[in-house]
């Protein structure tokens, strides 16, 4: 029998946990869900509507308010006081999180958590055909939706396949929970076939992780890691859990405390007015102020372009960063970095004030540490204590939520406007604009030969910048990261902190599955593509409409491009990915890969064929992979050398005029 209850879980706000508010609705005589009801709930309509439970998925901490996240009905297919496996505690503990799709892949030490998604009305269970593919996927959908994702693998090699991904998730924190099935309490430890300690192995690239011991722990536990996942500086949490504490039967508590209280007292307050006013005195006292956005600002995009509207303060990116101010506003400065514009990398050496906001100063942005921004007062504003002054010693700091800093700093401009009495950036603007003029983005253009910028730059145009976009790693990632003016957070999805090949394809797989009415475009090479190209199979059968713009080169072109610019000229090092022996034929040949899982697939070798190609690709209703085949010798210019200073900028070149 199925039994119906009622709750409710809003999402939460910044530095503070919330607990299940009861919702009784026994007044009301109907009730029109924001989703449709899955086939399984429909057929117990005749059950009453006051004990329904209703949920809303948990965003990360600074989100909008719950209002804008839907609720979704849980039915419960217990009575309160009935027994059931600990399997199924878990499953509807994953549904009172608000979580309606999971990427789960079965396996002997997992196979009780699988059979109880069977018997889910509200879990859509998306099959991967590789763990890996299952993990990237959980990234994608929570990258694009800013709602924690959920993969789920067996023990053994099923968990191992994970740790990619959630180190990728780890250095791009992103919000994740991985639950792994293990082998029974008793066999733990003793080399018993897919015995791994998983907990153990992942520890280092986690967030947080927990082995289940005790069956009544699952509610709790379940609470603990989304909270965590989606907290402070959100990261991935797994879940292992051995097979006999899935088989044990409970009846679980949901009402237990979260142990959380060491964690707790690290989440920072809301920052005080102190250090937002020492920030706005020092850009008052500035006459080259520069903004540079990391991935902490993907969650506060209206505060941000609040703050350069009061400020007129122009704004750089990192890559993780791309598209929390648009990138075709005339104050965006673009990428910033080793493959970013010049104009950025430019204001940044020229500035006498840095605010650094959601960043974290890596290498690939800073390139010589002592050398970057060594004219500028820097501000650093991150939720993380661990990233202030661990590369780059700030003046002033504030650890705090970014999107709550500018929310006052922007109140405090907006009560006192003679804060910015002295500001008139016009000058620095007119300097930076003579930059964007004599050193645009540019590539070569030839008369038949595809420039894969131009392929990016038609896909811009045909998606008026407003498509989701995933990428491998590459050249063309970096490509994409230049020439697709994302207008929009959440757009772009792609490996930074860990650079892992083959997230592209089930990146956007995920996306689909948490954003099913919108485009959704793996920008990816075939050297990345190759890597989960099996994920075609998921795509098919889930009938998930990715689309597929293919930059084929034949090489593993970042790689190649290394070689020629920085190694003996014309040494290959096994970075030609096509078949020596049958001369310039392209290999493998990527549309029978598509072909074979029924997926519509076309290939252009010529510049003026590509627009109407992809233009075709878009209006394709479902799964598309369009193969564009490109010169090898293309690079990815601007580049600043690993440890490099703007002065040593290359912004010409390619493996024509090296050869």
């Amino acid at each position: 029998m199925l039994h119906l209850a009622s709750f409710s879980m809003p999402s939460m706000a910044a530095m503070s946990f919330c607990t299940s508010i009861s919702k009784y609705s026994s007044s009301s005589t109907s009730f029109k869900p924001s989703k449709p009801i899955s086939p399984f709930f429909q057929s117990f309509s005749i059950l009453t509507q006051n004990h329904t439970f209703f949920c809303r998925p948990i965003r990360i901490c600074s989100s909008l308010s719950p209002s804008s996240v839907p609720e979704i009905f849980i039915v419960s297919r217990f009575a309160a006081d009935e027994p059931r496996k600990g399997a199924d505690i878990l499953i509807e503990a994953l549904e009172r999180q608000g979580v309606t799709s999971v990427f789960a892949y079965p396996g002997g030490a997992s196979m009780e958590i699988h059979q109880a998604l069977t018997r889910s009305a509200i879990i859509r269970d998306i099959l991967p055909r590789h763990e890996q593919g299952g993990v990237f996927a959980a990234e994608g959908y929570a990258r694009s939706s800013g709602l924690p994702g959920v993969c789920i693998a067996t023990s053994g090699p099923g968990a191992t396949n994970l740790v990619t991904g959630l180190a990728d998730a780890l250095l791009d924190s992103v919000p994740l929970v991985a639950i792994t099935g293990q082998v029974p309490r008793g066999m733990m430890g003793n080399n018993a076939f897919q015995d791994i300690p998983i907990v153990e192995v992942t520890r280092s690239i986690t967030k947080h992780n927990y082995l289940v011991l005790d069956v009544d722990d699952i509610p709790r536990i379940v609470s603990e890691a989304f909270f965590l996942a989606t907290s402070g500086r959100p990261g991935p949490v797994l879940i292992d859990i051995p097979k006999d504490i899935q088989q044990q039967l409970a009846i679980p508590n949901w009402n237990q405390p979260i142990k959380l209280s060491a964690y707790l007292s690290t989440l920072p307050n809301p920052p005080n007015d102190a250090p937002l006013d020492q920030i706005l005195r020092l850009i008052s006292e500035s006459k080259k102020p520069v903004l540079y956005v990391g991935g902490g600002c993907l969650n506060s995009p209206d505060e941000l372009r609040r703050f350069v509207g009061l400020t007129g303060i122009p704004v750089a990116s990192t890559l993780m960063g791309l598209g929390a101010y648009p990138c075709n506003h005339e104050l965006s400065l673009q990428m910033l970095g080793m493959h970013g514009t010049v104009y950025a990398n430019y204001a940044v050496d020229k500035s006498d004030l840095l605010l650094a906001f959601g960043v974290r100063f890596d290498e690939r942005v800073t390139g010589k540490l002592e050398a970057f921004a060594s004219r500028a007062k820097i501000v650093h504003i991150d939720i993380d204590s661990y990233e202030i002054g661990r590369n780059k010693q700030p003046h002033v700091w504030v650890c705090g939520d970014v999107k709550l800093a500018m929310q006052r700093m922007n109140r405090l401009m907006e009560e006192n406007a003679e804060k910015l009495l002295h500001c008139d950036f016009s000058a620095w603007r007119e300097e930076l604009d003579g930059q964007k003029s004599k050193y645009p983005l540019s590539y070569k253009t030839f008369e038949e030969a595809i420039p894969p910028q131009y392929a990016i730059q038609v896909l811009d145009e045909l998606t008026n910048g407003r498509a989701i976009i995933s990428t491998g790693v590459g050249q063309h990632q970096m490509w994409v990261a230049q020439f697709y003016k994302f207008k929009k957070p959440r757009q772009w999805l792609t490996s930074g902190g860990l650079g892992a090949m083959g997230f592209g394809l089930p990146a956007a797989m995920g996306a689909v599955v948490a954003n099913p009415e919108a485009v959704v475009v793996d920008v990816d090479g075939d050297g990345s593509f190759m890597m989960n190209i099996q994920e075609l199979a998921a795509i098919s059968v889930e009938k998930l409409p990715v689309k597929i713009l293919l930059l084929n080169n034949q090489y593993l072109g970042m790689v190649l491009q290394w070689e020629d610019q920085f190694n003996k000229l014309g040494n290959r090092a096994q970075t030609y990915l096509g078949d020596p022996s049958k001369g310039s034929e392209i290999f493998p040949n990527m549309l029978k890969f598509a072909e074979a899982c029924g997926i519509p697939a076309a290939r252009v070798t010529k510049k003026w064929e590509v627009k109407t190609a992809i233009k075709k690709m878009l209006e394709t209703e479902g799964p598309y992979l369009l193969d564009v085949i490109i010169p090898h010798q293309e690079y990815v210019l601007p580049l600043i050398p690993s440890g490099g200073t703007f002065k040593d900028v290359i912004t010409e070149g390619d493996g024509r005029s090296q050869s």
